[in-house]
């Protein structure tokens, strides 16, 4: 069976705060076929190998806002910039939970095949 790419599209949307797709599945996973579980997988498994990027890429940005921050004098600009540096690692502690979901997702899928 051949899984429609449009459908795939549409299990996955876009995360502005990540930069990242991630799963939006329009129908719980058990009721997914094979064919469409893997397919699903399949893709997930193409986005989560980016993750350590932007992973590294929030890390960079809180590096340089730490340094912003040592060197602020003025109150609300670091509370501002404190404010930023957390943001950004609340995005790098999500990303590590997506990166994780794709052994759930195999678990998954092995013992609905096995």
């Amino acid at each position: 069976m051949r899984v429609d790419m449009g459908w795939l599209e549409r299990q996955f949307e876009y995360s502005e705060r990540h930069g990242i797709l991630i799963p939006s599945l329009t129908n719980d996973w058990d009721e997914l076929n094979l064919d469409h579980q893997t397919a699903v997988l399949a893709k997930w498994e193409m986005i989560r190998g980016n993750i350590p990027e932007h992973v590294m890429r929030f890390e960079a940005a809180i590096r340089i806002k730490t340094q912003l921050l040592f060197n602020e004098d003025d109150f609300l600009e670091s509370c501002r910039i404190n404010d930023d540096i957390a943001d950004l690692a609340s995005r790098i502690n999500d990303l590590h939970i997506w990166f994780r979901t794709q052994q759930d997702l195999d678990r998954d899928t092995k013992q609905h095949s096995g």
